[in-house]
């Protein structure tokens, strides 16, 4: 005789819309808790196949579906059982129908797939050489083009979602191709005012720059958007001086030398600060550094950092800057 959990999960495939919708509304009020992740995680097997099917109705019954499948995938061992059922392939189907109205939910859905190393490959598509990147085209297009200053920003999480596929060494390349453009269209966003979105860009760059020794050329050819991403948020509160501005490109020099928003997430500081330091450790990188008046930014970005851990990768970044050849600082260049 069937059990109520098995009972509810069968009422999920009924050909009655009304029945489907009051049981995927109890699925979903059971997810908020942990108990009733707990239960349902025993009948994974039929009811992660069920939600899949239902993302892909009307929003009424969809929504309440894959808001239960983001709780649920907060879960590794589901998230890998809904990454085998190709729940990936399924999600971004749904999310780029025109008539999808629950993409915020698919987007976090997502974030947390590709938490996994087999669910970011899945985005990546890595085992089909056709397709691959499209999926990451399409997201890093959709982020580029949503609205970021109102309130429903859909496509915000992307970000988070870059930051878990560059954890891969395919994402890493595939971001950085200069013929694909994609770290390009990244690093604009981080004028965003958005700070989830500043901490996915700053998270991406930060892991696209463990390439730099093979990839440095690659990295620099956005530099005119890279170095005020990486910089700006490390260069402390004050006006700089003329002096100081015109030893800097104008997008940097224009930008210090106004009252601008402080970037309060911690977070967005060190990652910015170790992306810096492995650029750095190329020589190329850090004659590149030195030639928009780097290290002095970052002087006076450490005079006005209050935070420990910040302060730390400061000076782990100061003492790379004393330990390398100080003479390679140019003398009397023009700014590229």
């Amino acid at each position: 005789m069937a059990t109520e959990m098995e009972e509810l999960i069968s009422f999920l495939s009924s050909p009655s819309p009304q029945i489907t919708k009051a049981a995927v509304d109890i699925v979903r009020g059971l997810t908020g808790s942990v108990e009733g992740l707990q239960s349902l995680a025993n009948y994974s097997n039929s009811l992660l196949p069920a939600l899949s099917r239902l993302i892909t109705l009307p929003k009424e019954v969809s929504e309440a579906a894959a808001e239960a499948l983001v709780n649920l995938s907060q879960n590794s061992s589901l998230a890998e059982a809904m990454v085998r059922l190709g729940l990936v392939k399924t999600t971004m189907d749904v999310l780029y129908k025109p008539e999808c109205g629950i993409a915020q939910l698919l987007v976090m859905l997502l974030v947390n797939l590709t938490q996994l190393d087999a669910g970011a490959i899945a985005v990546l598509q890595i085992e089909d050489e056709k397709v691959r990147g499209l999926y990451v085209m399409k997201l890093v297009r959709s982020f580029c083009r949503t609205t970021h200053d109102s309130d429903d920003d859909a496509f915000e999480h992307v970000g988070s979602i870059l930051v878990n596929i560059s954890k891969q060494r395919e994402g890493r390349k595939l971001l950085l191709d200069p013929k694909r453009g994609l770290l390009k269209q990244i690093t604009r966003q981080f004028d965003s005012n958005s700070s989830l979105r500043k901490k996915g860009v700053s998270g991406t760059i930060r892991n696209c720059c463990f390439e730099a020794e093979s990839q440095l050329q690659n990295l620099l050819l956005v530099s005119e958007f890279l170095w005020p991403a990486l910089l700006l948020p490390v260069a402390g509160n004050k006006i700089y001086s003329e002096q100081d501005r015109s030893k800097m490109p104008l997008e940097l020099g224009s930008a210090l030398s106004i009252d601008r928003e402080p970037v309060n997430d911690p977070e967005i500081r060190i990652q910015a600060l170790e992306a810096i330091y492995l650029i750095i450790l190329q020589d190329a990188g850090r004659r590149a550094f030195w030639s928009v008046n780097g290290p002095r930014i970052v002087q006076i970005g450490y005079e006005d950092e209050e935070d420990p851990k910040v302060m730390e990768a400061y000076e782990q970044l100061g003492s790379l800057l004393v330990h390398s050849s100080s003479a390679e600082e140019p003398s009397g260049e023009t700014p590229q």
